[in-house]
């Protein structure tokens, strides 16, 4: 069934945000702040383990660093172009209809949580790739395996944010079913040099909600996002980077 990967992803996010709900009430206000700048912590090293993969190379029998530029061009262009356009403000929007619509009016940290975690869980080449290839083959594995991550990352920081979290779910829904429909025309774009461009940009835009997460909203990293489009656009053009 085409389509069935993105809904595994989408009920696993809610899962995950029932499961923390549930947990958080264990936990004290300190142990909270505690637990969220220590998925805070692991978001960073998973982005970093993965930027590092992305721009590090054997050369020689050395280790070689590269792509600097197109980490520079594309995170700035892309930041001036998220700012003109306003993303992080419309994520801020929607969060805080979604909490009047939900009956959680009363809660302050909802739209933060709902922004750093649809952010945390729809950045990142596995929900492209996988939502492709769910869309032309009807494999719906690899967003098995993303399935079973957002679920413990949603489920730890719903735990320490709030249900905020949960709602991720929906951009998510919206993000890979759009992929999945249109994965015949998106395909024969993902080249391999696209998608590890892609990563790479995703990497460090996750490390971006981690620094967020531990030290406060230091970087407004929705507006940001474009950079990832103009990952994809820099595969095209005919220097190396």
């Amino acid at each position: 069934m085409i389509g069935l990967g993105t809904l595994i992803n989408s009920g696993a996010i809610v899962a995950g945000g029932l499961l923390g709900n549930l947990t958080g009430k264990l936990f004290r206000q300190d142990q909270q702040e505690s637990l969220n700048k220590a998925c805070g912590i692991s978001v960073i090293f998973i982005a970093i383990a993965g930027a590092m993969q992305g721009m590090l190379a054997i050369d020689g029998g050395a280790i070689a660093s590269g792509k600097s530029m197109l980490v520079v061009l594309c995170l700035a262009a892309g930041t001036i172009i998220g700012e003109l356009i306003g993303i992080e403000n419309g994520f801020e929007r929607f969060g805080e209809w979604l909490k009047v619509k939900t009956g959680n009016s009363g809660d302050a940290s909802f739209v933060n949580a709902f922004v750093t975690t649809s952010l945390t869980v729809c950045i990142g080449a596995m929900a492209i790739v996988g939502a492709i290839q769910d869309g032309i083959l009807g494999d719906y594995s690899t967003l098995a395996v993303k399935s079973v991550l957002d679920f413990i990352i949603v489920a730890v920081m719903t735990s320490s944010m709030g249900k905020g979290c949960a709602f991720s779910a929906i951009p998510v829904l919206a993000f890979e079913g759009s992929i999945t429909l249109l994965a015949r025309l998106i395909a024969p774009i993902m080249t391999d040099m696209a998608i590890a461009y892609l990563s790479l940009i995703g990497s460090i835009l996750i490390f971006c909600v981690g620094v967020n997460l531990v030290w406060g909203k230091k970087v407004r990293v929705a507006n940001m996002l474009p950079a990832v489009l103009l990952a994809v656009l820099a595969a095209y053009l005919p220097w190396s980077w």
